[in-house]
């Protein structure tokens, strides 16, 4: 019973990831995302987008695993704008902590598990952090263009900081990374990406 008892710990943890939002809003009513919806987003993007990875051999449970965990940190360390640099001087930091925190919940052989799939996915040492690593970074862009940039509005965001940010497709989705250039082509074109 004690096992069970702290995965249950952990579920009921875990659902305080649906109270973290994000900078993206949702396409029908422009309600800030929460990670609880993004995590949910990119792990169907993994079912369907595989066969667009360059490795097709990459491990697709394991990397739907990454993409459902790897925000789970932000629960105690809260969501880091992407285009926020002072706010990732102590990123690691936080999730650092926060993960320690939380994946302590768990019995040890689940939390190393949790330790090893978000250290895998934040290292992109492998084919299948490359894969969740790059549905991470398509899905706030696919957002975006749908919503009149609404992010890409800030003044610290450029055309290409949005490039070098999901640069990570041209090598390991390259077919993404010619419908994304597309994409923000024509969202520069409707002037949603002002510089």
């Amino acid at each position: 019973m004690e096992r069970l008892r702290k995965q249950i710990d952990f579920i009921i943890e875990i659902d305080k990831l649906k109270d973290i939002f994000r900078q993206s809003v949702l396409t029908g009513t422009r309600r800030n995302e929460n990670d609880a919806e993004h995590s949910w987003h990119i792990t169907i993007m993994a079912m369907l987008l595989k066969e667009h990875f360059i490795d097709p051999e990459v491990d697709l449970f394991k990397a739907m695993k990454m993409t459902i965990i790897h925000d789970l940190v932000e629960i105690y360390a809260g969501d880091t704008f992407c285009y926020d640099d002072d706010g990732h001087l102590d990123k690691e930091f936080r999730e650092r902590e926060s993960a320690s925190r939380l994946f302590s919940i768990l019995p040890e052989d689940q939390e190393r598990e949790m330790w090893e799939l978000w250290e895998e996915f934040e290292s992109r040492s492998t084919s299948e952090s490359k894969f969740a690593a790059c549905l991470d970074r398509m899905q706030p862009l696919l957002l975006n263009s749908m919503t009149e940039g609404h992010t890409w509005k800030r003044p610290e965001v450029t055309k290409e900081k949005i490039l070098e940010r999901n640069s990570i497709l041209k090598d390991h989705a390259p077919k993404m990374w010619e419908y994304i250039n597309e994409v923000i082509e024509d969202s520069v074109a409707k002037g949603y990406i002002l510089r």
